[in-house]
């Protein structure tokens, strides 16, 4: 491709919008354009990527056995209503009616409708196990939408669903899912992590995330360099940290004057906020409940939407006027003695001794606290695991590192086949519910993944199995009649050889035309310049190589040497 018949847009200027370096990047590049908040086209530089990630996630998942199909994303209601994800998904599913009334969703997943074609297609055990998947572009309403593709409102997801009759078979279509991904992942040369994860709306058994590691990450890992635990944070387990036991003493009222925050109380009494308990009220659906942490921690949300068996959209923190209402104080001075709502205390909680908590009186709260004070309606874990907390495997200190999830894959068990009557005839002519996996990677996440990872003050580094080209050959001056026909000649010997070659041909200054090569990432650059005349070319890999200058017919030999090598090592 010749770049003065591309359609290539390139800005010198970071777009004000764009905060993470992917999102900087891939507009700047002339990968993306914007349409509206979450909302983003994919221009040709950007599609080829796109392309490249699809056919790689294609050709793993096929290899283990997963079949390709292709769903509408214009979805009937009756599906998600039978599993009752309708509501669940909220506000967060684009919703729209027919003109004959009849309710409709852009599909946001696709287990129910997974499950509804293959209840109507598999009848018998004989066509068991069964692993579909799609390509598709997903929509949600994001509350939030930011970092460009990272979080939008339409996005491209790889969304697989496996069949099996028991659980082992189930396990044994996970860990082919989980090959397929660690393959994929690893042809593109991404350093990623698998963690434990939450299962959340999708429901089930278990699930596991790949977390690219990333310094602009939204989610935080928790994981352990002397063993092999690893999870997101909001699924961590915390183990409570031992303290010193003491003999209870009576409890007792104080007068704590306009301190009504953990740092306030902590200079107000000269002590630690690890001899504080704050209690949080939180309004969960119809109902208010007040949470317990030590005054150093914090409440793991997730935790308690599990708890609590309820959607992420019906838990918010309870409003200055609930608060006052249920504990006819301020906010900053509630507490567990005496409060008329349920309160559910951390596990750490019931290891302290003599704490201080609010007195549910404004500017008071109470000194030599015990749990034997309140009775608590539960006793979970519901914090949060921070760097340094005990790991829950082996004991070790605890690591934390931020990270991006490209891929998620649950064990859902019968949740969805029972709820839509997805069944299949055993052996003995008796119907089963199917049991079902479902695995999804997000394609267009992936590619934003990749250039947190790969990409410098200059622009993106492009590893070569997902470079928009693989070489790029750059004639310092259109004018010279000698430079113009060597760089025609390598375009043309690269594209014998298969390569995937871009010759920018623009009548531009050589450093536009360099600022542009480092900006779009291409891995390798060919330049011909005064030496053309000699058949010498300067020959550079954009991942740090240095510029050497080499004959036109060896920089033709290494480049694709340099392409095949790199591409067959990743396979």
């Amino acid at each position: 491709m010749k770049v003065s018949n591309m359609l290539l847009s390139t800005l010198r200027e970071v777009p004000a919008e764009a905060e993470t370096t992917s999102h900087q990047l891939m507009l700047r590049a002339g990968l993306i354009r914007k349409l509206a908040a979450g909302v983003y086209s994919f221009l040709p530089l950007g599609h080829r990527v796109l392309n490249k990630v699809e056919n790689i996630i294609r050709e793993e998942m096929n290899a283990e056995g997963a079949q390709e199909v292709l769903m509408s994303a214009l979805l009937p209601a009756e599906a998600y209503q039978a599993s009752g994800r309708w509501e669940v998904f909220g506000s967060d599913m684009f919703r729209l009616k027919d003109r004959n009334d009849r309710d409709f969703c852009l599909g946001p997943t696709h287990e129910e409708i997974f499950t509804d074609t293959v209840k109507a297609c598999v009848k018998s055990y004989r066509q068991l196990p069964l692993t579909l998947y799609q390509i598709q572009t997903k929509y949600r309403d994001e509350r939030r939408p930011r970092f460009g593709v990272m979080r939008s409102r339409e996005f491209i997801m790889k969304d697989a669903y496996s069949f099996d009759m028991s659980q082992e078979g189930l396990d044994l279509s996970y860990e082919k899912m989980y090959r397929a991904y660690c393959k994929a992942f690893d042809r593109m040369n991404l350093d990623y992590i698998v963690v434990d994860a939450d299962s959340g709306a999708m429901g089930g058994s278990g699930s596991q995330e790949f977390m690219v590691k990333s310094d602009t990450g939204e989610d935080t890992i928790a994981y352990c360099p002397a063993c092999s635990y690893a999870a997101n944070v909001e699924k961590a387990e915390c183990i409570p940290e031992k303290m010193e036991k003491e003999a209870p003493k009576p409890m007792a009222k104080i007068h704590t004057p306009h301190a009504g925050t953990i740092e306030e109380l902590v200079a107000f009494l000269n002590t630690d906020s690890k001899h504080f308990a704050k209690t949080i009220l939180y309004q969960a659906g119809e109902k208010v409940v007040a949470v317990m942490v030590r005054g150093d921690r914090e409440i793991n949300e997730v935790k308690l939407i599990n708890h609590l068996g309820i959607n992420e959209q019906d838990l918010e923190l309870a409003s200055a006027d609930t608060v006052v209402n249920v504990t006819n104080a301020a906010v900053g001075f509630a507490g567990p003695v005496g409060l008329s709502v349920p309160v559910i205390v951390d596990k750490e909680v019931m290891e302290m001794t003599n704490f201080i908590v609010g007195a549910n009186e404004t500017d008071y709260h109470f000194e030599n606290v015990n749990v034997t004070d309140f009775t608590p309606a539960a006793v979970i874990d519901v914090r949060t695991i921070v760097e340094g907390d005990v790991c829950p495997k082996c004991g070790q200190p605890i690591k934390t590192t931020q990270g991006v999830e490209v891929g998620h894959i649950f064990k859902l068990g019968t949740k969805y086949t029972d709820a839509l009557g997805c069944t299949y005839l055993d052996e003995s002519g008796k119907p089963q519910s199917m049991i079902m996996g479902c695995y999804g990677i997000g394609v267009s996440r992936t590619i934003a993944a990749v250039i947190e990872q790969f990409s410098d003050e200059n622009g993106i580094v492009w590893p070569v199995s997902v470079a928009p080209y693989q070489v790029l050959v750059v004639p310092v001056s259109m004018r010279e009649e000698a430079q113009v026909k060597l760089a025609d000649d390598i375009y043309e010997k690269l594209r014998a050889q298969g390569i995937e070659v871009l010759l920018d041909d623009r009548d531009e200054r050589v450093g536009v035309k360099f600022k542009d090569a480092d900006l779009i990432g291409i891995p390798v650059r060919i330049t011909v310049g005064k030496k053309a005349g000699e058949n010498i070319v300067e020959y550079k890999l954009r991942a740090g190589g240095e510029v050497i200058e080499i004959s036109s017919d060896d920089a033709v030999c290494q480049a694709v040497k340099f392409i095949k090598d790199s591409l067959s090592s990743n396979k």
